[in-house]
Parts: structure tokens; C-alpha cells; sequence
């Protein structure tokens, strides 16, 4: 399956004269060097993007310095018809960064600032490092629910508008459950841009949008105790083993937690230190409240072996555990063989273990089974995030099938537009909608909406 970039009626021309005029002293990058490297995101997961997206680039990055800069290039890409594209850490695996019609990256990196927190919340500017908002928050007893396995890199805009949950997710759920974004505001693409707060719900509006509806400035995100987290890997010589024990530990609501994520042998052989004497053996990674150790030992009855347990350290010459889960997996075995790829799956909450099973069994040759346990509607799941041996797209595709038919929602991580990688295969109502009303001459991130038409 091939599906070509859109062309976009000319708008990868050259920029319009006065254009860079119109934006002031708003900082900007016009060097190719720089240009290229800021025009691309982690969109080379994908053989298939890959093909897709690598000619792909802007013609200028602007670096807002605040809103009031972010307001002044919404202004000049609404007068001039300039594409633009909102770029936050570029850790996204779907090309939600890249500018499909060229025009401008706006890349929000140097807005940073914690404007507010108190207990449960924060607010904090776009731009700013996840690792380094959990950092200043942690000094008062507070961390950020959830967060992506790219923390150290990803800005809390950038997970919003590209992510959908993270580590955490096993206790709260994704971003789109109720209650995981708490307001969003943004700025609107008009001559004269709005700038919008968006409260409760409808800041949904903006959540994996990939920043078609409005340029996010300011977010405000609810908060969790901070506790002293264990990283514990536990090794089993069966993968549904481990998957069973996983199981239980996510059930287990007493157990503070924010990671329960099972590897099937031979991830663990990627991981490096992580990974030695685990040759043939299957890993359960937890992250556990230290006060909770002495009850998932019991939970888990003696079963498997632990080859790692050491207290929570994301310091920069340290790699934590996280850095093995969620796509970070992924990563792991790209860094040595760029022959793999990969799936995003949710597995039926009713079935969830003789589901994992079974894909298990389906694709063993093919696939190194990876799940991560979640809360969805409430219910304790797991979503699938397999390193797929890859040979041509179109067996891609029919594993893809393979997992539908048996009952397996898949997000499609090979395309870059939002309704044919949405589980459901459509972008919200609310959030098309809403794009008409803050884009209207469709000018962010063209080409990711597939079925917005701007209205003439």
C-alpha cells in the first residue's frame, strides 16, 4: 500500500514577498542545516513514511519567545497563506511534525516556563521538557500523571497533540480519558488570531490533533504524588508467563504503579546492561511505589527471577527503565537492526490475555511480542506495541488484518494523516469542526486532516 504526499495547489513554492518582513523580530532559522533537522520528527520508525516524508522540509523555522511572538506568525501565515507546522521535541513516530507543504515550522521549544501549579495541577507553557517540569514539581511532592517513554526529550505540548498515553497509563489511562488534560489554550490561524482557552473536555479538541486545530501555548495538566519509584525487571523462561504475572500486578489497585510492561524474548537481548543473562528469557518491567515492594513480591509468589531492582534514576549518565518500554522498545532494537518496524494494538479487555496469546502465537516467527497494560473505559487491557520483522508493505498489511480479524484494534503507526491511523479510522467530529473554526483556510500542518476541505 503506497499512499503519495498530497500535493497541496503550489503552496511549496517559494515564500511570499514580505512574508519574512511581516514577522518581525521573531526568531528565525533559515539555515539548511537547521531547517532540515527541525522539518523531521522519529517518522523513520516506518519504512513506509520513510519513503513517504524524507523530501519533506520547511522553508524557515520560527522559535517563539512567547505567546505574543506566537500570535505575531499566526498573524503573517493567515495574511500571506503560509503553511504552518507546530513542532515541539520531534519525537513523534507518524510525521506529525513534518511539513508536508513546506511554508513554516513553528517550533515551540523556547516557550518553557511553569506558570502556575498548586496541589493536583500545573500550567505550564508549550515548549517545555517534560523531565523538566516533573523535576521543579517534584521538590513540592507533585509529579506529572503520565508521561511518554521519550520524558527526557518530548515537551508536554508535543504529547498532547502527537501522543495518546504512556508510563502511568496502567493507573490513570490515556490522555483522552477524563480528567488527564485539564485545559489547553491555544492561538487560532486568522489574520487576526484568537487566542482560546479550551477547559475540562474541551480541551480534547487539540488532544492528538497533531496540531491541526490550533497552536497550543499553554497547558494545564493534573497531578499525582510524587513517590519513590523502584524499577524492577523480572525474567521468565515462558512470555505468557510473564504476561500473566503483568496481568495480576495491573490488576492489583493497592499497588502504586506506573509501569507494567512485558517483553518477550529477544527484546531483553537489545537493552544493554539491562539485558545481560537474559539470553532466552522473557522480562517484566514494573515501576512500583517503594512502599508497595514487599506486596508484589508476595503477589508474585516466588515466580520468575529478578535481574534488576535498583530505586528511580533519570539522571543523564543513567538510562531508567522506562527507556526500554513503550516505543523506547522499538528504539532499543533500531539502534542495531534497521531491518524491524513496528505495530500499535489494543487488546478486548474481556480477553485480554488469551488475545495476547494468541497474536502471540499467530506472528511468533514474524513479531517480538511487546504489551503494555493499561486502564481503557475503565477496564485494565493492554496495548501491543510488537517489533515487527519487516519484508515488504504489503505483508505489513496483511498482519495488520491478521490482528483485526481476531478482534485487535490496531493504530496504524505507517500513515501520517489522522482519521487512517485513529483506531476508528476518522478524526473527531468535534475536532474537524473545530478546525473550521480556528484554520479555516486549513493552513496547519495541511495534508494531516484528511477530511477537512477548507471552505472558500
Amino acid at each position: 500500500m503506497n499512499v503519495a504526499v498530497p500535493s497541496l495547489d503550489g503552496m511549496n513554492a517559494g515564500l511570499p514577498s514580505g512574508f519574512i518582513e511581516a514577522l518581525g523580530d521573531v526568531p528565525l532559522l533559515t539555515d539548511t542545516v537547521s531547517v532540515k533537522r527541525r522539518s523531521r520528527d522519529y517518522f523513520w520508525y516506518s519504512p513506509i513514511l520513510n519513503e513517504q516524508l524524507a523530501a519533506c522540509f520547511a522553508q524557515v523555522i520560527a522559535v517563539p519567545r512567547d505567546e505574543a511572538d506566537v500570535v505575531t506568525i499566526a498573524s503573517a501565515c493567515a495574511r500571506f497563506k503560509v503553511p504552518i507546522t507546530p513542532r515541539g521535541g520531534g519525537t513523534g513516530n507518524y510525521g506529525q511534525a513534518v511539513p508536508l507543504a513546506g511554508g513554516l515550522v513553528i517550533d515551540l521549544t523556547s516557550m518553557t516556563r511553569i506558570l502556575h501549579h498548586e496541589p493536583g495541577r500545573v500550567r505550564v507553557e508549550g515548549g517545555a521538557k517534560i523531565v523538566d517540569v516533573d523535576r521543579e514539581l517534584k521538590a513540592s511532592g507533585w509529579e506529572l500523571r503520565m508521561h511518554p517513554s521519550t520524558k527526557r526529550t518530548a515537551t508536554i505540548a508535543g504529547f498532547v497533540a502527537g501522543g495518546s498515553g504512556g508510563v502511568g497509563s496502567v493507573t490513570y489511562g490515556g490522555l483522552r480519558e477524563p480528567g488527564n488534560i485539564l485545559a489547553a489554550r491555544i492561538v487560532t490561524i486568522e489574520p487576526e488570531p484568537r487566542v482560546i482557552d479550551l477547559e475540562a473536555d474541551a480541551a480534547q479538541k487539540v488532544n492528538r490533533a497533531y496540531g491541526t486545530t490550533g497552536i497550543i501555548t499553554q497547558v494545564d495538566m493534573p497531578l499525582a504524588p510524587a513517590w519513590p519509584w523502584i524499577d524492577v525487571a523480572i525474567a521468565f523462561d515462558d512470555y505468557m508467563d510473564a504476561v500473566q504475572a503483568g496481568y495480576q500486578v495491573a490488576l492489583a489497585d493497592g499497588i502504586v504503579k506506573k509501569l507494567v510492561s512485558c517483553v518477550a524474548a529477544p527484546l531483553p537481548t537489545y537493552f544493554g546492561p539491562l539485558g545481560r543473562n537474559c539470553e532466552g528469557k522473557s522480562l517484566l518491567m514494573c515501576m512500583i511505589a517503594a512502599p508497595f515492594m514487599g506486596c508484589l513480591r508476595d503477589l508474585l509468589g516466588g515466580k520468575g527471577t529478578v535481574v534488576h531492582e535498583e530505586p528511580f534514576d533519570e539522571s543523564p549518565s543513567h538510562v531508567p527503565l522506562y527507556e526500554h518500554s513503550w516505543n523506547h522498545t522499538t528504539l532499543q532494537v533500531l539502534k542495531t537492526d534497521r531491518g524491524v518496524t513496528y505495530l500499535q494494538c489494543l487488546f478486548p479487555p474481556d480477553r485480554v490475555i488469551e488475545s495476547i496469546a494468541e497474536m502471540t502465537k499467530a506472528l511468533e516467527v514474524e513479531q517480538m511480542q511487546h504489551v503494555e497494560f493499561i486502564r481503557f473505559g475503565g477496564k485494565v487491557t493492554a496495548s501491543a506495541l510488537p517489533v515487527i520483522r519487516y519484508t515488504t508493505c504489503e505483508r505489513l498489511y496483511e498482519m495488520i488484518d491478521l490482528y483485526e480479524k481476531s478482534g485487535v484494534m490496531i493504530a496504524n503507526p505507517h500513515v501520517y494523516t489522522l482519521e487512517d491511523g485513529s483506531r476508528h479510522k476518522r478524526a473527531d467530529a468535534d475536532q474537524l469542526g473545530f478546525k473550521h473554526d480556528v484554520d479555516p483556510a486549513g493552513l496547519l500542518n495541511p495534508g494531516k486532516m484528511r477530511s477537512f476541505k477548507p471552505r472558500t
